[in-house]
């Protein structure tokens, strides 16, 4: 793809799945990619594998060191590295404040960081990987929820903000998807997203068919859309739809 083709692109989260299947279609579409991971040996591994850059560490404080690594300018950011957050309402504060400055905060920081050179240039690309709990919601996941429409909503306030400036944005908003991620979402993520879930490289190829078409929603699983649909129009029905679930996952002692 000639749109990314020469690009410096930075892809957090990216030691596995979705941020590793990110990394590779990137890679393999020309693009020079810096591999980001908590885990040092997990980005080593992916950038060994792709010929590109690891720079390990915290999501949150990567993009001095990675402009460094691509010769001084990021060209595509993927904010997609997150947390699951499992929990009620009454989960500790500890956890609503992990998910909210994982899934929330480190974009707010990538985009502070990134704003003035795109903006100055008249270009950049920030891809944001949210989830449809970010325009739905998750049974048993409620700081994961909170915080993945958090995610949605700063993705959407961006594009809408610096559009006109140049600023290309994208929220990528799956379902299930075979990651450690699902696994983590214990018994609500069997019940829910595990019937539907879909491979990490079916959402790379999603996000570039979206780029192609220069669409800001990115949908692998499309049936979201319609679900989104029914939300908005009666948000009773769609509570109520949801109760049931939450009732039938209750039933299987969550």
């Amino acid at each position: 793809m000639s749109t990314v083709r020469g690009t410096g692109v930075v892809v957090t989260g990216a030691g596995g799945g979705i941020g590793a299947a990110l990394a590779r279609r990137f890679a393999a579409e020309g693009a020079r990619v810096v591999v980001n991971d908590i885990d040092p040996g997990r980005a080593k591994a992916v950038a060994d594998e792709i010929g590109a850059t690891a720079v390990p560490g915290d999501a949150s404080a990567v993009v001095e060191e990675a402009r460094d690594a691509l010769g001084g300018t990021v060209d595509v950011y993927c904010a997609n590295a997150g947390l699951a957050s499992p929990g009620d309402a009454f989960a500790g504060e500890e956890v609503w404040a992990a998910a909210w400055d994982v899934n929330v905060m480190a974009h707010v920081r990538a985009a502070r960081a990134l704003l003035p050179g795109w903006l100055e240039r008249g270009s950049g690309r920030f891809v944001s990987t949210v989830s449809a709990a970010g325009l739905l919601t998750m049974v048993g996941a409620a700081p994961y929820s909170v915080s993945k429409h958090g995610a949605y909503a700063f993705a959407e306030w961006l594009s809408l903000t610096y559009r006109h400036r140049g600023l290309k944005v994208h929220a990528i908003c799956p379902q299930g998807v075979r990651t450690d991620m699902l696994t983590a979402a214990g018994s609500a993520g069997e019940l829910v997203l595990a019937p539907t879930a879909i491979e990490p490289e079916d959402v790379a190829d999603a996000l570039f068919e979206g780029i192609e078409a220069d669409r800001f929603l990115i949908l692998p699983h499309p049936e979201v859309a319609g679900y989104y649909r029914a939300r908005a129009s009666d948000p009773e029905r769609w509570l109520n739809n949801m109760s049931h679930i939450q009732q039938k996952w209750e039933g299987t002692g969550q």
